[in-house]
């Protein structure tokens, strides 16, 4: 069963996409100071979850989402063992921190949106 309409699933790809981009590009930008770039792609992603709970009608306060966040990076403790390894790396370092900080951005959002588009689903009802 799909939880998510066409519509939604479009609408939360160039969200999840957007951010997981700018989440690249700050990582890569500060791979040689280990844990630099975590001020600034959390934001980012507080951002992205806020915006993927209106596509599904869903307020999220920015604590709310802090919260969620907190909750699915806490499991995802990879990036700061890569971060620290190969991040001081020229290049490889930053490509690697890159890749890694979209990789993480793309599968918080798809979960939430996921999330979402159940409690939707749950309290709307059905969704095509």
């Amino acid at each position: 069963m799909s939880y998510m309409s066409s519509s939604e699933q479009a609408k939360c790809h160039t969200i999840i996409h957007a951010a997981s981009a700018t989440a690249a590009a700050i990582a890569s930008g500060l791979a040689q100071l280990p844990g630099s770039d975590n001020a600034l792609i959390a934001p980012i992603q507080i951002t992205m979850i806020i915006s993927l709970g209106r596509v599904f009608d869903i307020e999220m306060t920015e604590s709310a989402s802090k919260a969620m966040l907190a909750s699915l990076t806490a499991t995802m403790v990879g990036r700061a063992v890569s971060q620290v390894l190969v991040g001081c790396i020229p290049f490889l370092g930053n490509a690697i921190n890159a890749a890694t900080a979209a990789a993480i951005t793309e599968s918080i959002g798809w979960m939430v949106a996921d999330d979402f588009a159940k409690e939707a689903a749950r309290i709307h009802g059905a969704r095509d």
